[in-house]
């Protein structure tokens, strides 16, 4: 199974319910606290009913909702790529199609809806496409007796009155036939008792995704265990088994009885030559419980050729290492769990990084993404990540008239995804980079048209047959000699002014002559992709 997408509602600084869709890569994009992390955090929650890494308490109701006497977290989450059967027990095995548990599009939908934000009271539902007829639409809560019942009264035949799954076909089938199944979405809780619901959610569980989440301010100090050596938090991870605790104690009982064979031996002959010592002396030999199997791999460390542990290497090393600690034990505990496949979550992995290590990071993340069982989703700010991604795998936080909503992004100007232009998109944000970007792409498309367009004084002309205007005059240094005044356009202008702060003899462009020299620039890409497009 695979996450298809996410809905949020009352949580943190989500009130109305806002919908993000993934893909098997998915980077999340926004300006700092949007709500870019809270997305991560929800789907943690979803995924461990709140007792995972992040803790459900009321502080985490939204603000607006709690005013309004609204505080109940619900987050929902759509699954694709889903199990062909699903075998509830030995007798009886079933699809999710027949049994009326898919939504509208034909994926499952699970609700999660949390009272008063406690992981202790926590409803769950399917939202499906289900019968809602009167005579047929609870019979997923039915006992079989109730079932066999119904059938007998309706005159149907079924092939075996033992599996429920066959019995409620029978029903659905004769009201199908009729025309009067009345198919309508409907939250089916999942709790009831009777019936087959409750094991078909049980069993559905066995099929979802492992989630696992790094977060961005996952400790980093010279004092944290995971820095100090992420083995040694492998080694108490391991060590919690209980399958292997057993074998431990076993193997300690044996080494016990065998130490106090030898002990009270000891003491015998001990016994034979000074009888007062003997008695004075008692063995102790300690208990299973009281034995610390971790002390056994306490010299246990990774470091590096010249012996440095890690929590005196750099920032971006114990980070490095981390991160793929992090990778190393989400897929053991995934493995352990029996789940089909495993999402990684993780938060500004560019942290700490540079630019080389955050190309070899996305890349080793979309190689990830490509296996059929990973999903990856990321949050970031690194403009040097979002260029290596396609525009579906982008999806953009935006804040606007006290609305949040989350839209992929799309060719705008620039034939690759753009961190700037996302920004300048989603939320106005005017920068030089962004011009700097634009510039650079017309230069491109310049030069394309006519090699002599790398030159200043020909980039200019053809800038003007696009439209742009020479009303802006820039004054050169040579040789530390200003020069005469040259007309020029506002993006030429304001690329000189970014490229060469040394000169002081030209006034400072305005913000609304940045903004309008991107507009004009952006006016003039475009044109360029649409023509891409239509010639594809």
């Amino acid at each position: 199974m695979r996450i298809k997408s996410l809905s949020i509602s009352n949580f943190r600084s989500y009130y109305k319910e806002v919908k993000i869709n993934f893909q098997d890569l998915t980077a999340i994009v926004g300006k700092n606290d949007i709500g870019k992390s809270t997305i991560l955090e929800a789907l943690d929650v979803f995924f461990h009913n709140g007792k995972g890494i992040i803790k459900l308490d009321k502080d985490d109701i939204n603000v607006n909702a709690k005013a309004n006497g609204e505080t109940d977290v619900r987050i929902s989450v759509v699954f694709d790529s889903l199990p062909q059967n699903v075998i509830i027990d030995e007798a009886n095995e079933t699809t999710l199609k027949e049994e009326y548990l898919l939504n509208k599009d034909g994926d499952i939908e699970v609700i999660k809806v949390f009272k008063n934000a406690s992981d202790k009271n926590v409803a769950v539902f399917i939202k499906a496409n289900h019968p809602s007829n009167p005579a047929c639409c609870d019979l997923l809560s039915k006992k079989q007796k109730d079932l066999q019942s119904a059938v007998n009264n309706l005159g149907l035949k079924c092939e075996d009155l033992r599996k429920n799954a066959l019995l409620r076909s029978a029903i659905w089938g004769k009201y199908s036939n009729d025309g009067s199944l009345e198919l309508k979405e409907t939250d089916i809780t999942v709790s009831a008792k009777d019936g087959d619901i409750k094991a078909l959610w049980e069993r559905l569980q066995s099929y979802m995704p492992y989630y696992s989440l790094f977060q961005a301010d996952r400790k980093n100090t010279d004092n944290d265990d995971e820095i100090q050596d992420p083995l040694k938090t492998a080694v108490k991870q391991i060590l919690s088994d209980a399958a292997l605790l057993k074998s431990l104690d076993e193997v300690a009982t044996k080494v016990r009885e065998k130490l106090q064979d030898v002990s009270d031996l000891t003491l015998k002959k001990i016994k034979e030559m000074n009888p007062e010592i003997a008695d004075s002396l008692h063995p102790k030999v300690p208990s299973v419980r009281e034995l610390k199997w971790a002390d056994v791999f306490k010299g246990l460390s990774i470091t590096g050729d010249e012996d440095i542990p890690i929590n005196k290497r750099g920032s971006g090393v114990k980070r490095l290492i981390l991160l793929n600690f992090f990778r190393a034990e989400a897929e053991r505990q995934q493995k352990e769990s029996s789940s089909q496949s495993i999402i990684y979550a993780i938060e500004e992995p560019e942290t700490s990084q540079h630019k080389e290590h955050q190309r070899l990071l996305v890349k080793a993340l979309k190689e990830l993404s490509n296996n059929s069982s990973t999903q990856v989703i990321i949050t970031t700010h690194s403009s040097d990540i979002v260029k290596q991604l396609g525009f579906e795998q982008i999806q953009i936080i935006c804040h606007q008239g006290g609305v949040k909503t989350i839209k992929s992004a799309e060719s705008n100007s620039l034939p690759y995804p753009s961190l700037n232009e996302v920004n300048y998109i989603a939320f106005g944000e005017v920068s030089e980079e962004y011009h700097n970007e634009l510039y650079g792409f017309l230069q491109s498309k310049a030069i394309d048209d006519d090699a002599k367009n790398e030159k200043e004084k020909d980039f200019e002309a053809w800038l003007t047959t696009k439209g742009c205007k020479q009303n802006k005059h820039w004054i050169r240094i040579k040789g530390g000699i200003p020069q005469q005044a040259q007309q020029c356009t506002i993006e030429t202008y304001i690329r000189n002014f970014i490229h060469h702060p040394e000169n002081s003899l030209n006034p400072q462009y305005s913000p609304s002559e940045l903004k309008n020299s991107i507009d004009e620039m952006k006016r003039i890409a475009a044109s360029y992709l649409s023509t891409a497009t239509m010639n594809s």
